[in-house]
């Protein structure tokens, strides 16, 4: 978070590397992936490829959490995953039009980044016993689900949207580059190209595995 008087603010904050590849191929990744799964959804012929496009997302997520305990700084969920009071302060100014600006994740996107991932969890898993058993209200629950996640998406995307307004930063343009504005001091260390691209490598290993079997 920023702070301190506006113009000396102003005049330290430069376009800086806050994300890493990882994270940024993670979540575009699990974009394509959820966009996939809900085209095929509806289709009996594509069953196995919404099945296999819902693994990936589990995939992702797993991968997700898991950079986030061990990964870059902006990437840790203890760097961005706020408690209560400052999430709920966040939100109260974000609604009046002044929220504070945050190098990375701000308090409200961690809360949907933190929901979407278990929720992705939960909906595939459903998913699963559904694919596996047939059972009709294991259907019905992943059903469930999957809506109540489409819901968060679009909570998701309209405050990043907002986000971007409210600070005059595109916060979609960043979450491809990976620049945002920030101090230099604040800066991500290295885009970790060699952990994107073990990533990349696991999941075409795990596509080619579903497909020839």
């Amino acid at each position: 978070m920023t702070t301190g008087k506006p113009s000396l603010i102003e005049a330290s904050r430069q376009r800086i590397l806050v994300w890493d590849l990882p994270v940024r191929l993670s979540h575009w990744l699990m974009v394509a992936c959820f966009a996939g799964a809900w085209i095929t959804a509806e289709e009996d012929q594509w069953r196995r490829l919404h099945a296999v496009l819902g693994y990936t997302m589990a995939l992702l997520a797993a991968f997700r959490i898991f950079w986030g305990v061990i990964g870059t700084r902006h990437a840790k969920f203890k760097h961005f995953v706020r408690g209560p009071r400052e999430t709920w302060q966040y939100v109260r100014r974000m609604l009046r039009g002044n929220p504070p600006h945050y190098t990375g994740h701000n308090p409200a996107g961690a809360v949907a980044i933190v929901a979407l991932l278990a929720m992705t969890l939960a909906v595939t898993f459903f998913g699963w016993l559904a694919y596996s058993t047939q059972a009709e209200w294991l259907g019905e629950t992943h059903e469930v689900l999957a809506n109540l996640m489409i819901a968060l998406v679009g909570l998701h995307v309209a405050g990043a949207l907002a986000g971007s307004w409210l600070h005059r930063e595109n916060l979609v343009r960043a979450m491809v580059t990976g620049r945002k504005l920030g101090r230099p001091d604040e800066a991500t260390e290295r885009p970790m190209l060699l952990v994107a691209l073990i990533m990349l490598a696991c999941l075409a290993e795990f596509w080619w595995l579903e497909w020839i079997t």
